[in-house]
């Protein structure tokens, strides 16, 4: 049970794929304009990140060395696949923003990374926690990143305005400059609290 509970919080804290680890920018830096966006997409990994992680940890004695990436490719986009129709089929809006993003979760090196470095050498149950820990871990680091970005760019937290007409927003949080200085402050910020 200790076992598990490593597992699982290694990825929230002291291997968190954003803050630890700094896997999967891409989506990092790109989506996280609104709160909103960064939980979409950090979903859409913790599910691929789930389903890679069990298929891949059921097949690690099937799959020959010879071929153990090309076919965590394969396992991995075909759940990139299932979440990209399911976004499209039932939440249109954030889809088409996230657009190009969700089919590049199949090359998300957290998702491969994770394959490759636990579910292809440990049994199903720990694949299964590892991955919901490092999935819960992506999550909340981009919806952070996504809620500082929206305060400040648009004046609003998961479109709720929270400042009023006086508030001009700083368009630059919106842009790619605005990713690049949020992680880099927040980044300073987690290694400051950590070095104490």
């Amino acid at each position: 049970m200790t076992e598990l509970i490593k597992d699982f919080t290694r990825g929230l804290w002291a291997e968190n794929p954003v803050w630890v680890l700094l896997l999967g920018m891409c989506p990092t830096l790109a989506v996280t304009t609104t709160a909103i966006n960064g939980f979409a997409m950090g979903l859409a990994t913790s599910f691929v990140l789930l389903g890679g992680g069990i298929v891949n940890s059921l097949l690690r004695n099937i799959i020959p060395d010879k071929v153990r990436i090309p076919s965590y490719i394969v396992v991995i986009a075909t759940f990139v696949t299932i979440a990209d129709y399911v976004m499209a089929a039932y939440v249109p809006n954030i889809h088409s923003f996230l657009g190009l993003f969700i089919p590049l979760i199949v090359c998300n090196c957290l998702i491969l990374g994770r394959s490759e470095a636990f579910a292809g050498k440990n049994p199903v149950h720990r694949s299964a926690i590892d991955a919901l820990g490092m999935g819960v871990g992506f999550t909340w680091a981009l919806t952070l990143l996504g809620i500082i970005r929206e305060i400040f760019g648009f004046g609003s937290a998961f479109g709720i305005q929270i400042f009023g007409d006086w508030f001009t927003p700083w368009i630059i949080m919106v842009l790619p400059g605005g990713a690049f200085i949020t992680l880099g402050l927040v980044l300073g910020f987690f290694n400051f609290i950590k070095s104490k």
